[in-house]
């Protein structure tokens, strides 16, 4: 038996930890060259990529998680991001995970609304 979480249970922790604005807990849980891209940012590295979703966690109104579907290293979720005055926009998260880490974190969506809202 083994304590490595799955990439499943990565996931959600990813995603507990940007609701409650507490990223400790997270820290342990990416590589130390994890990789984030998406089409406000591309970060690298574990201190980067914690102080990119920490300031996104801020201004972050809006997080609801629709659907998770994983597999033994890949987690997509589909939710739903609110980010100042926007309204919430369909954003997909791929998280990779190698090693009980995650090592890859890229989103999509259309950051138009976002982008307009300021």
């Amino acid at each position: 038996m083994t304590d490595t979480p799955s990439p499943r249970d990565l996931a959600g922790t990813y995603f507990d930890c940007w609701r409650r604005r507490d990223f400790a807990e997270l820290a342990p849980h990416l590589a130390d060259d994890v990789a984030f891209d998406g089409p406000l940012a591309s970060l690298r590295g574990r201190e980067d990529c914690l102080e990119g979703l920490v300031g996104l966690a801020r201004a972050t109104t809006h997080l609801e998680v629709e659907r998770r579907l994983a597999d033994e290293e890949d987690v997509m979720t589909w939710f739903s991001l609110g980010v100042g005055d926007s309204e919430p926009t369909p954003v997909v998260n791929w998280c990779h995970v190698e090693g009980g880490r995650i090592r890859a974190i890229r989103v999509t969506f259309d950051p138009r609304g976002i982008l307009a809202a300021g």
